[in-house]
């Protein structure tokens, strides 16, 4: 049976990898991407020249299965996301939870390999209590967000999510009509990327400023506990 590698790449700034993770992408027999095309710029830009194959969130059983079967063949693989570690918030759990659940422990060897992850760097410059938080990924765009929202304004714990650049906006706005004024969050823009920008302040303050943004990216929302 080969090793499954589970590798954390940079959320931004390329140089933001391991030695060991530049090591193992050397070495193994083929590298699985949620974006073929993203993991070629960082392979590049380090001289790594690898077979790739597209593994994402909308990826048939079949693709699983051909993965699987390489892995007993013996190869040695390396899962990659576009940004950050596999399996947080990303289709590579399913993959991981797909051969959990259906290899017997003793025949597969997954390995983790960290490094950069967007919620570890926005908790660690937050200022919020971080022995105990929660993570709650991405809102959904329709159905269960009011009800998404309502469970983060009455968390006993530091929260953090996601939210993209269409949407962060509306986001903050369902924020504030249930949050009390002296609340305190921090918004992480483009984290390690030549934008980076952090909001810290009262719900109100940063709508204001986030409305005035012009320059687009990803967000990473920290609000402390009730």
């Amino acid at each position: 049976m080969g090793i499954l590698y589970i590798i954390a790449t940079p959320i931004g700034n390329l140089k933001d990898i391991t030695l060991r993770a530049l090591d193992i992408l050397k070495e193994v027999d083929f590298i699985l991407c949620e974006d073929t095309r993203q993991t070629a710029k960082l392979l590049n830009h380090y001289g790594i020249s690898k077979p790739l194959i597209s593994y994402f969130q909308h990826s048939k059983i079949s693709k699983i299965e051909y993965i699987v079967n390489l892995l007993n063949q013996g190869k040695n693989l390396a899962l990659v996301t576009d940004a950050g570690t596999p399996g947080i918030s990303d289709p590579g759990n399913l993959l991981i939870e797909h051969i959990t659940h259906n290899i017997k422990q003793e025949e597969v060897k997954i390995v983790p390999i960290p490094g950069a992850s967007a919620v570890a760097a926005a908790l660690s410059i937050s200022g919020f209590p971080a022995d105990k938080f929660v993570f709650m990924g991405f809102p959904p765009h329709k159905k269960g967000r009011e009800k998404y929202f309502k469970e983060i304004a009455d968390a006993k714990y530091t929260i953090v999510f996601y939210e993209s650049v269409h949407r962060i906006v509306k986001a903050l706005e369902q924020l504030k009509n249930i949050l009390s004024e002296d609340r305190k969050i921090v918004i992480c823009r483009e984290l390690t990327k030549q934008f980076e920008t952090i909001y810290r302040g009262n719900i109100g303050e940063i709508l204001e400023k986030v409305k005035g943004d012009k320059i687009k990216g990803e967000f990473v929302v920290v609000l402390e506990a009730k």
